[in-house]
C-alpha cells in the first residue's frame, strides 16, 4: 500500500471512476491519506460522487506521472471515525475552508480489496494487492 501512496502523491491528481446508474462517472481527485494503515481519499457528503459511492461502492482510480500510470480497483468504505476525518483535514489544510471534522458533511473512505495495478510501456505491468 505505501507504494501505491507514494505513486498518488508523485502524481498529485488523480481520476475517480463511479457509476451512477449504467453511466460512468469520472472526475478529479487530489485527497489520499494513510491512517491506521488503510490509504484515504475524502470527499463531501452532499456531493453526487458520495452518493454515487452510497450506492455501488466499487470505484477505479487512475493516475500518471512521467510514463508510468497505476490503476486501482477497489470498494471504498465510509469511516465515521473522527480521529480519521481530523487526520485526514490536519494532512490537507487546505480542506479545513469547506471541511470541519464532525461537521456532518465531511466524509473519509478507504480502499478496502484494493487492486493496484502499475504500468509502463518500458516493461511488463506490476500488480499490488492491499
Amino acid at each position: 500500500m505505501q507504494e501505491v501512496y507514494e505513486f498518488l502523491k508523485k502524481a498529485g491528481t488523480y481520476w475517480l471512476a463511479t457509476a451512477e446508474g449504467d453511466q460512468p462517472r469520472v472526475r478529479p481527485f487530489g485527497t489520499y491519506h494513510v491512517y491506521n494503515g488503510k490509504l484515504y481519499i475524502q470527499t463531501g457528503k452532499v456531493k453526487p460522487v458520495s452518493k454515487q459511492i452510497a450506492a455501488n461502492p466499487k470505484v477505479e482510480i487512475g493516475a500518471q506521472s512521467g510514463g508510468e500510470w497505476i490503476r486501482i480497483a477497489a470498494t471504498l468504505v465510509s469511516d465515521s471515525d473522527i480521529e480519521a476525518e481530523k487526520s485526514l483535514i490536519a494532512a490537507y489544510p487546505s480542506l479545513a475552508e469547506r471541511y470541519t471534522p464532525g461537521d456532518g458533511n465531511t466524509e473519509v473512505l478507504y480502499l478496502k480489496d484494493a487492486t493496484a495495478t502499475f504500468s509502463s510501456f518500458a516493461g511488463e505491468p506490476k500488480v499490488v494487492k492491499f
